[in-house]
């Protein structure tokens, strides 16, 4: 049995216990890893990530009075609201998530009932693997399926962004969620988001991807996601009144802009600049060298992408640059960045398959040489995305 069998089972038995009947929708949403493209989304950047073998299960039936019951399967709490007008609450944050995404699908069509809810996964909680947008996808794929409502992926991308922000507080893009909805088993996603073109990109099988979790929980609610969004804001605007061509976003500054103009901008806003528009330089690089199967040149992208992460943006932290650092001499790894957001969380590592086991015990030893203790690794598997599957009652025991 499969490692997230086994949570779908676990969540099957523990919603029977809890409601007295069974799950009649249970849909599944994996988390993802960024790779390359870091805080390109919200500036209409490129990005290239992957859905993995690490998600979240959502499982949903009707009741026939109108009060919304939500449960977080971990630790068992509870929340009781009202399925038409959902409110953001104060205490239980992490039922802002799915009160987002219900809030916007009854945009397209109004609850008319209540029902009884439970979510449990295997995604770390603040590791940079987006557990947030895999509980926004697989209950708003799960409610759309109860209310019958007609949404396309784009749609619910969409969504769980704007759950995000008017709910969770967070001005995120839309990474996340895409990733998780259009993820390819052995493919990266390539998102424009600009175009919301979305193209898988195959990659070389004899590598794979390594999450190291620091254990630093990244909390983006804190202002600094929104601090970095605001200077990349500003900067685009500084390279419209400039430049002789229409700037919308940062995606509109090439390179050879930012070398010519930096030094006439503010240091800081500079250099947040520098960022989204060296990644999405990299993404465009990076394509190209997975499909001559230069996984070294690939490898390369990821180490610079973090070094900008580290002195442009500021969004790495110590234990990230510990990982990132002592990958570089360990044999059998290619490249090393953090992954997501930042201030925390997890570092992705590519290596070769054949080497994977050795390279993520040498990355332990090193944390814990650094910090006192291990950090945690996961082998990470490119992975299909979020699907609706029928709930099914498990035996107790």
């Amino acid at each position: 049995m499969s490692v997230m069998q086994n949570v779908k089972d676990v969540l099957l038995r523990k919603f029977k216990e809890k409601f007295a009947m069974d799950a009649a929708i249970v849909a599944y949403a994996p988390g993802r890893v960024e790779i390359l493209g870091n805080h390109t989304d919200y500036n209409e950047g490129y990005t290239l990530s992957s859905a993995i073998n690490f998600g979240t299960y959502f499982a949903v039936s009707p009741r026939e009075d109108n009060e919304a019951h939500l449960i977080a399967g971990d630790v068992m709490q509870e929340v009781v609201f009202d399925p038409a007008s959902p409110e953001p609450s104060q205490d239980r944050v992490w039922s802002n998530y799915v009160k987002g995404v219900l809030a916007g699908l009854n945009e397209k069509k109004k609850a008319t009932h209540g029902f009884n809810a439970m979510f449990l996964g295997d995604l770390p909680l603040g590791a940079g693997l987006s557990s947030s947008a895999a509980l926004e996808v697989s209950s708003g794929l799960a409610f759309a399926k109860l209310y019958d409502i007609d949404v396309s992926k784009m749609e619910l991308a969409r969504i769980g962004q704007r759950a995000e922000h008017e709910f969770a507080g967070v001005k995120c893009g839309l990474l996340d969620q895409v990733s998780s909805l259009f993820g390819q088993k052995d493919h990266l996603v390539w998102s424009d988001f600009r175009t919301y073109e979305i193209n898988p990109v195959q990659i070389n099988p004899d590598v794979c991807f390594l999450m190291c979790d620091t254990k630093v929980k990244h909390a983006l609610v804190d202002g600094e996601y929104n601090e970095r969004r605001r200077h990349c804001e500003e900067a685009a605007a500084y390279f419209a009144s400039t430049l002789d061509r229409p700037i919308k976003a940062l995606r509109d500054v090439t390179w050879e802009d930012w070398l010519e103009h930096h030094q006439k901008m503010d240091d800081l806003t500079a250099r947040r600049a520098a960022h989204p528009i060296g990644e999405n330089e990299r993404v465009i690089s990076g394509i190209e060298m997975l499909r001559n199967n230069d996984m070294e040149g690939f490898g390369r992208l990821m180490f610079e992408s973090h070094e900008s992460s580290r002195v442009n943006f500021e969004n790495s932290c110590p234990e990230l640059d510990t990982l990132v650092a002592g990958a570089q001499a360990v044999p059998g790894v290619l490249g090393a960045r953090l992954s997501g957001g930042g201030f925390g969380g997890s570092a992705v590592v590519l290596a070769w398959r054949r080497d994977v086991e050795t390279v993520s015990t040498t990355l332990r030893n090193i944390y814990a040489n650094k910090y006192g203790e291990r950090c945690d690794t996961r082998i990470l598997v490119c992975s299909d995305g979020a699907r609706v599957m029928p709930g099914q009652a498990v035996p107790a025991g």
